[in-house]
């Protein structure tokens, strides 16, 4: 759209009335331009970031779908409305949608990796596990050297409940990238800790250690993973040695510590390891958790205190 004149006039009035909260003027403005520049899709986008500002999702969705109905139909797919559909779809977690608009997108450009990614990220977050297996393993077929495709089927795999193949998929992964290995190691962890599997979780994290030894994290994670095995003390020494490498930490790391405490019932201790964190950081939250550990063992008095302690106006 050539921008002159009479219809410059037009955007610039609607573009103040959007800055002073007046949707609905806006948008009335943006429908004549409509009306004259049908074919115009900056005219559609400024309708759909309009009624988006003014809380009509649903017009919204209907001017990004026009306009991705539209690029769907070029050689050349630039892919913003379907960007922008997939993000508004995902946040009302409307994931057969995102799965609708990735397959249609997915149909008419099936080359595309990124586009295929992003539909066995759909078909996961949907709940269609072996779809999305189906879809990684096309893209393994594409890439076989890349090892974030094989992590994708993996982690497909494990929601799938073919365990033994998602673990093969994590490791694959790694003999691609071993400089990277602990990472995939890392990844594979944290799906077994999902599976409530930690006795599979711990060999792994003990690898990432020896691949990075000063990852303070891969200790934080080992520790919890100890304490769901009831290892308390084991945990508390992989805490402390997470501090020796990232002493800066200490407070988030304690408090991390203490939540994991009162995952696993063990009040008393996640009492000392919440005062720790205070000790090092007195930070509100860490207070918060303290409190809950105090009320958790019984102790409601002490824990009211300290929370009108914290609550109270400087």
């Amino acid at each position: 759209m050539k921008i002159i004149g009479e219809t410059l006039d037009i955007i610039n009035r609607a573009e103040l009335l959007i800055k002073e909260g007046k949707y609905p003027e806006a948008i009335a403005l943006y429908e004549t331009l409509h009306e004259t520049n049908p074919e115009e899709e900056s005219v559609l986008l400024m309708l759909a970031w309009a009624h988006y500002d003014n809380g009509n999702t649903q017009k919204t969705l209907h001017y990004l779908e026009t306009i991705l109905e539209r690029e769907l139909k070029r050689k050349v797919f630039t892919g913003f409305a379907f960007d922008e559909l997939v993000r508004i779809y995902k946040q009302e977690k409307k994931f057969d949608k995102v799965v609708e608009i990735c397959r249609k997108v997915v149909d008419a450009q099936p080359q595309d990796v990124g586009l295929l990614a992003e539909l066995g990220g759909a078909y996961l977050n949907a709940g269609n596990p072996e779809d999305a297996c189906l879809t990684f393993e096309k893209l393994i077929g594409m890439e076989n050297d890349n090892p974030s495709f094989y992590c994708r089927l993996g982690e497909a795999l494990f929601a799938a409940g073919r365990i033994p193949e998602g673990q093969a998929a994590y490791m694959q992964a790694a003999e691609i990238d071993p400089e990277e290995a602990d990472r995939y190691y890392f990844l594979l962890a944290n799906l077994f800790q999902t599976k409530d599997n930690y006795s599979e979780a711990l060999p792994l994290l003990k690898n990432c250690i020896s691949a990075n030894p000063s990852n303070s994290l891969y200790y934080c994670a080992l520790g919890d993973i100890l304490i769901a095995l009831g290892r308390i003390d084991d945990a508390l020494a992989a805490y402390k040695t997470a501090i020796q490498y990232d002493n800066a930490s200490a407070g988030a790391y304690y408090n991390r510590l203490g939540n994991t405490l009162m995952k696993a019932k063990n009040f008393s201790q996640a009492i000392d390891a919440f005062k720790t964190a205070i000790g090092f950081d007195a930070a509100k939250p860490y207070y918060t958790g303290l409190a809950s550990a105090y009320e958790a063992m019984g102790f409601v008095d002490i824990a009211r205190e300290l929370l009108q302690k914290v609550n109270s106006p400087a």
